[in-house]
């Protein structure tokens, strides 16, 4: 996990690899772009996906797995989507991810897989950014 340098998380573009890169669009094509990579997973597969929003994570006590998502709300907020990603290298949590709710930024490559009959989307090969207008409101969620 990284901090960024900079006030702005906008400054990244195709020449740093990314395909589609959520963070400089407004609220409402994001929620769309990422309606759609879930109704058109085979479009997105393989490229570079950048998208901030909080951070969270679900434990399904099943089966004992963790999954972190960054989520995306649509311009209202009412309506959100999560995009779950795995980090590059090994980690455990809670150790090395930041608190739920905190405001960050994941670039991954997009792929789909299937669990218990169902297809569900992911970014693999992670990486994650806390965004650093976020830090510097030191505020506790």
């Amino acid at each position: 996990i990284t901090s960024d340098k900079t006030d702005s998380i906008l400054t990244y573009s195709k020449t740093n690899n990314v395909d589609i890169d959520l963070t400089t669009m407004g609220s409402t094509m994001v929620y769309s772009e990422v309606y759609n990579m879930t109704i058109n997973p085979d479009e997105y597969t393989g490229k570079t996906i950048r998208a901030s929003g909080p951070f969270t994570v679900f434990h399904d006590d099943n089966t004992g797995k963790d999954y972190f998502a960054v989520i995306i709300t649509d311009a209202t907020a009412c309506c959100s989507q999560g995009i779950e990603f795995i980090l590059a290298g090994n980690h455990s949590y809670p150790d090395d991810y930041p608190e739920v709710d905190t405001q960050i930024t994941v670039t991954g490559k997009f792929n789909v897989y299937e669990e218990d009959g169902n297809k569900y989307c992911k970014l693999l090969d992670a990486e994650l950014t806390i965004n650093q207008w976020f830090r510097a409101l030191n505020v506790e969620l």
